[in-house]
C-alpha cells in the first residue's frame, strides 16, 4: 500500500501515545481518520486537536476487548467513508508483578485488550477490505516482549507473545487467501507514552479490591521509569509504521539492539537450555 492520501484508516487506542501519533502522521498524509478508544473524553480532545488544522476525522468510543462494539466501530466507519484501508490494531494496556501474584481479573483486562482487541479486529475488519479488492494493510502492535520473556511481566509478555502468533498466523492466511490485503507486526521497546498509567483506563469489572503486592509496586516503578528513559518519540514509531505499509514489510522492529536479546533466546531454544534473562547482558555480550 503506497498511497495515503484520500484513504481510510481505522485506529484503536488512538487517544495517546502510538494511536495518537498514528492518527497525527495519518492526517499529514489525508487520510480519513476513525480514532477509537475506551476514553472518550480524551479522544474527543485528538479529533477536535486534528479537525482544528484541518483533518478529516470522527470519534468513536470503543472497548476493542468487546466484539460487538468493534463491530459498530466498523459499521461506522462504512456508514462514514464506505471504505477502510489501514487498521491499526493498536490498543494495549499493561499490568507486571510475579506472575503468581496476577489476578484473574489482571489476565482478563490485559488478555481482553491486547490480545481480544486484535482478534475482534482482525476478524471485523479483514473480511471488509478483502471484499474491496484495492491496496489495504493491517498493522498490529506488539511489542519486543512478544519477542522475549522479560521478568516480572509475565502477564503482558503472554499477551504480547499472543499477538507475535497471531499476527504472522494472519500474514500466513492473507497469502492464502489472495488479494491486495497485507499486514505488519509492531515490536516497539520502551518509548515515553501512557502504558505505563494504562490503569486508569481499566473497566470496574475487571478492577482489582486487593492493594498491589510488593513485586507489583517494584516492576511498576521499574517500567515507569524505563517508559520515561525511552531515546525514540511515539512520533518515531508512527513514521517507522508508515514505512513499513509502504514497503510491504512484515517486521517493524524499532529498536534493533533487542535484536541480540531475540538472537539467544533462538539460541537457548536451540540447545535447549535456560532461558536467558533478556533484562540483563546476553550470554556472550558485555
Amino acid at each position: 500500500m503506497e498511497q495515503f492520501d484520500g484513504k481510510v484508516a481505522v485506529i484503536t487506542g488512538a487517544a495517546s501515545g502510538f494511536g495518537r501519533a498514528f492518527a497525527q502522521k495519518g492526517a499529514e498524509l489525508g487520510m480519513k481518520l476513525v480514532l477509537a478508544d475506551i476514553d472518550g473524553e480524551a479522544l474527543g480532545d485528538v479529533v477536535a486537536s486534528l479537525t482544528a488544522v484541518g483533518a478529516d476525522a470522527i470519534a468513536v468510543p470503543t472497548d476493542v476487548s468487546d466484539g460487538a462494539a468493534v463491530e459498530a466501530l466498523a459499521r461506522r466507519t462504512l456508514d462514514a467513508y464506505g471504505k477502510v484501508h489501514l487498521l491499526f490494531n493498536n490498543a494495549g494496556v499493561g499490568a507486571s508483578g510475579y506472575l503468581w501474584e496476577m489476578s484473574e481479573n489482571d489476565w482478563a483486562w490485559v488478555f481482553g485488550v491486547n490480545v481480544m482487541g486484535v482478534a475482534n479486529g482482525v476478524r471485523v475488519f479483514t473480511p471488509i477490505m478483502l471484499n474491496q479488492n484495492e491496496p489495504a494493510h493491517i498493522v498490529n502492535t506488539a511489542s519486543v516482549a512478544g519477542l522475549v520473556s522479560p521478568p516480572s511481566m509475565g502477564v503482558y509478555n503472554a499477551s504480547k507473545h499472543a499477538v507475535v502468533s497471531l499476527t504472522e498466523t494472519l500474514y500466513h492466511d492473507l497469502r492464502r487467501a489472495g488479494g491486495p490485503v497485507g499486514c505488519s507486526l509492531l515490536c516497539p521497546a520502551f518509548v515515553p507514552t501512557g502504558i505505563a498509567q494504562a490503569e486508569r483506563s481499566r473497566p470496574a469489572r475487571w478492577r482489582n479490591e486487593a492493594p498491589p503486592s510488593a513485586s507489583q509496586i517494584l516492576a511498576g516503578k521499574e517500567i515507569r521509569k524505563a517508559v520515561r528513559s525511552g531515546r525514540l518519540a511515539a512520533s518515531d514509531i508512527a513514521e517507522a509504521a508508515f514505512d513499513a505499509v509502504r514497503a510491504d514489510r512484515f517486521y517493524v522492529i524499532t529498536h534493533p539492539a533487542i535484536m541480540e536479546s531475540v538472537r539467544v533466546r533462538h539460541e537457548d531454544i536451540e540447545q535447549m537450555r535456560a532461558p536467558t534473562d533478556p533484562s540483563v547482558s546476553p550470554r556472550g555480550s558485555t
